[in-house]
């Protein structure tokens, strides 16, 4: 992303632990599809990617300091709906919209189940 113009800042807050390769690819794909939209949409902007462990789930966000929703807010495209999806697999929540004073953020919570346990 940041050769294609939008500079990106990551930040890991917590100790990330062994992880579902599957919970692993969701991840990938919000933050991808976080930061495709801030590239195609938010003009002149930096984002941020910022993953926090704790408490036995992974939140994911994704800030950008763009102009935010164009004139159509309420629009929602193909690749929110598949993130939402992704999320709901994992029974995890997904937020998305504009931030206060301009930009855009995708916010998703994953649980974390231990790799190898198997439930009764």
């Amino acid at each position: 992303m940041r050769e294609a113009g939008l500079p990106v800042t990551l930040r890991v807050d917590g100790r990330p632990g062994p992880m579902e390769e599957r919970v692993a690819l969701t991840v990938y794909r919000i933050v991808e599809e976080a930061l495709t939209n801030a590239l195609k949409h938010a003009g002149t902007a930096t984002a941020l990617v910022r993953l926090t462990f704790a408490d036995g789930s992974l939140a994911v966000e994704v800030t950008d300091t763009g102009r935010g929703p164009g004139p159509t807010p309420d629009r929602i495209g193909h690749g929110l709906v598949g993130m939402r999806e992704r999320v709901a697999l994992y029974g995890g929540i997904l937020r998305t919209g504009p931030r206060p004073g301009g930009g855009f953020r995708v916010y998703a919570r994953i649980p974390l189940e231990p790799v190898g346990v198997v439930l009764a």
